[in-house]
């Protein structure tokens, strides 16, 4: 089993920034494609970013192209979201999630964290 836990969420003027990072425990997530998904209320849960395990490559939701970047440091077990130039429509709940494809859909992700709530106030 893998644990992954998200942290760095709070409350975020926006155009301000944050980072959010995900450590995993028991075993090594360095093989799975990990993402972070996120649910804003009322809203169905969707992916914001994939990172491919050895961090060569990676996609990003259209709504955070060249705001959000992604990355991972596999000697530390460790994912990070850096999130700039936040806006209102960013809040929601983060999740940091693994896969052991390079996965699209919540479905295709076989561990989750328990989320971290980002709220990006006017």
């Amino acid at each position: 089993q893998v644990q992954l836990q998200e942290s760095g969420g709070g409350l975020v003027q926006a155009g301000g920034s944050l980072r959010l990072s995900c450590a995993a425990s028991g075993r090594s997530s360095r093989g799975y494609v990990m993402g972070w998904f996120r649910q804003a209320p009322g809203k169905e849960r969707e992916l914001v970013t994939r990172i491919s395990w050895n961090g060569d490559s990676a996609t990003y939701a259209d709504s955070v192209k060249g705001r959000f970047t992604v990355s991972r440091d596999n000697d530390r077990n460790m994912v990070f979201l850096q999130m700039s130039r936040l806006e209102s429509g960013d809040t929601a709940v983060y999740y940091c999630a693994a896969s052991p494809t390079f996965g699209v859909t919540a479905s295709e992700y076989d561990y989750w964290g328990q989320g971290t709530l980002v709220t990006v106030s006017s």
